[in-house]
């Protein structure tokens, strides 16, 4: 078999480690940039100028004018299944999950369905430039087998897996500790490590699981220790008293997931809003993620997250859409309203930061900054290729940025689906603006 191989010409962004961390030393920009593929990894990247006489005459080169091309983006907390109630009117958390929630996720026994609704919910995401995400399933195994089909077909990188509750809920909607653990463990023989495809430990959030099953989570975990643990934590101030009242005998929140052995590197938390100094201490130390969900938190009311605070703690924060609660797929709505959150809270969010955050921060967040989230050469080639002008007021606004910073803030805070020109995975062209597949 021959080597395939591709290049594209345009300003070219990425992250080589964190702005908080290092500042302008974390990302690299070439105005005028070359990404040359091969076999669907990062051959090299660099500037037309040090790249153009290296290329071989038979790779084609496609030449963008004014355009910029990015990682793709990672979204590391997300509901397939929640993606037909997105938009759902009027109600805080709990009373969210018990009036929209629950009586959509009942209909994902039906593997049809389910492969329907993941098919529209994969062409979504790609359409937005997402091409790696932390997924939530539904109760049923079958909504995990229709996931992670559909993704396969696509030859995405993508982690879900299979909602493991086994109380507080509807009887359709429970399991027990045992057959949630069985299941789980049919579906991580079957899908773990497949092609591009991770399997993620997935308790609904401590409310929803008993200690037993906790426990049988913690156990996967210990048998697949490459398996991730996919939850929910401190997200509103009603679920933590809720907590508190159910696990007594825990110190906090994070503390019932902890004696558990839920809380490790590949740990991802959903919100983590309303956490204490030990609960950040914790998560800092066992290098677990927090996946910072904005647009959840403000339709839901459920708190400002103060982002200053968790990185003194240095706590991982990646982003999260949090369809259906989230109010968009774009990761660059997401980043715009995570700006604002910490705005109002007297503080800001640097755009590098954030763009950081929804790139390589991302893969770091999913112990995968080896494989995706940055051009480092031999990582997978998923990107996105941005129109810079696709709308008057971008056009107009770009004519005045000075600096890359500039143009970053811009696209962060008034960019959405439509700067998406393409999307590519493993060097494949997997959305095409304007185009179907």
């Amino acid at each position: 078999m021959g080597v395939s191989a591709q290049a594209y010409r345009a300003q070219l962004l990425y992250f080589v480690d964190d702005p908080a961390k290092v500042g302008d030393a974390a990302w690299q920009y070439f105005e005028d940039g070359v990404l040359w593929i091969e076999n669907g990894c990062i051959k090299a990247v660099g500037s037309a100028e040090q790249l153009l006489h290296r290329l071989p005459s038979w790779v084609s080169l496609h030449h963008y004018s004014h355009h910029l091309i990015l990682p793709g983006f990672i979204d590391t907390h997300v509901h397939y299944p929640q993606t037909e109630m997105i938009g759902a009117f009027g109600e805080k958390l709990l009373s969210w999950l018990n009036n929209y929630t629950f009586p959509v996720e009942a209909r994902f026994s039906d593997s049809r369905y389910g492969r329907k609704v993941a098919a529209f919910f994969l062409e979504e995401l790609l359409r937005n430039g997402t091409t790696t995400a932390l997924v939530f399933g539904t109760v049923h195994p079958a909504s995990v087998d229709a996931f992670f089909h559909e993704a396969q077909d696509r030859g995405l990188r993508m982690i879900a897996g299979k909602v493991m509750m086994d109380r507080n809920a509807p009887d359709e909607l429970c399991d027990s500790a045992e057959t949630g653990y069985q299941e789980s463990l049919g579906l991580i023989e079957r899908w773990h490590n497949v092609d591009r495809l991770q399997y993620a430990v997935t308790p609904r959030f401590a409310p929803t699981s008993t200690r037993h099953q906790l426990e049988k989570a913690g156990q996967l975990l210990k048998e697949y220790p490459d398996l991730y643990l996919h939850t929910h934590l401190a997200e509103s101030e009603e679920e933590v008293a809720w907590v508190k009242a159910l696990f007594p005998s825990s110190q906090n929140y994070l503390d019932v997931y902890y004696r558990e052995g839920l809380v490790g590197k590949r740990s991802i938390f959903a919100h983590g809003i309303h956490l204490c100094d030990e609960e950040c201490n914790k998560l800092a130390q066992s290098g677990a993620a927090v996946a910072h969900c904005p647009t959840s938190n403000l339709f839901l009311g459920s708190g400002l997250l103060n982002l200053k605070r968790l990185h003194e703690f240095g706590v991982t924060v990646s982003l999260g859409t949090d369809v259906g609660a989230g109010t968009s797929f774009s990761l660059f709505r997401t980043m715009d309203e995570a700006y604002k959150i910490q705005q109002l809270q007297g503080g800001t969010l640097e755009p590098m930061q954030a763009l950081y955050m929804a790139t390589l921060g991302g893969a770091v967040a999913l112990d995968l900054a080896d494989r995706i989230g940055s051009f480092r050469v031999g990582n997978e080639a998923d990107f996105v290729v941005l129109d810079l002008e696709a709308t008057p007021l971008l056009a107009f606004r770009m004519q005045h940025c000075r600096t890359i910073q500039e143009k970053v803030f811009v696209l962060n805070v008034l960019a959405d689906d439509r700067v998406v020109e393409q999307t590519f995975s493993a060097g494949r062209c997997v959305h095409f603006r304007g185009k179907v597949g």
